[in-house]
């Protein structure tokens, strides 16, 4: 019986031993090369560069009007300025504004009546475009501007799921009412 036992346990560690030592790492089935990656930025860039060569006509073909590039990747044109005002929104503020969205055609997409005066505080929602959490940072109150936005500060390569299609560049008309800190907000509730 013992002899049985030893015979057993010495079966199953040369066959634990024989089936583990016989194994070899698997290769991956596919293996990356990077292509995907650079065709990605590829059609990025000419996505953006197309987009802009667009913006750029739009530019060209209202030469009295002063557009102004921003850092952030969009351009922008005061319909109205406030010299008067030297404060701009800033973190934690809340901003009132009025807005409408058009196509670069200038086809109305979505009407300031659709989209009725907002709210944003200020770089703590991240429920607006990017642009517009940019731009509306360099405005005083009372000011009106126009931005040329490119898709990819706008509704990206998703849209807004809705009338703004993937990848569409926009204009929008911003006007900012009025501006506050946040803490005059919480007084204002008690």
């Amino acid at each position: 019986m013992k002899q049985t036992k030893v015979i057993i346990t010495l079966f199953i560690t040369v066959f634990f031993v024989l089936s583990c030592s016989q194994q070899k790492a698997r290769r991956p089935i596919s293996q990356s090369s990077g292509t995907f990656m650079r065709e990605s930025a590829d059609r990025n860039k000419k996505l953006i560069a197309l987009e802009e060569s667009k913006i750029d006509s739009i530019i060209k073909s209202n030469p009295e009007a002063n557009y102004i590039s921003s850092k952030k990747g969009y351009w922008y044109v005061y319909e109205s300025k406030n010299d008067q005002d030297t404060l701009r929104p800033r973190k934690g503020d809340i901003a009132y504004y009025n807005y409408e969205i058009k196509d670069l055609r200038g086809n109305i997409i979505y009407s300031e009546m659709e989209l009725k005066p907002q709210e944003y505080h200020v770089d703590k929602e991240q429920n607006i475009i990017i642009g517009l959490r940019h731009g509306i940072k360099l405005m005083h109150k009372k000011e009106k501007i126009t931005f040329l936005f490119p898709s990819h500060v706008a509704y990206g390569y998703h849209g807004d799921e809705n009338k703004i299609g993937a990848n569409q560049p926009i204009i929008c008309t911003v006007t900012l009412n009025d501006f506050k800190p946040e803490e005059s907000k919480s007084l204002e509730k008690k």
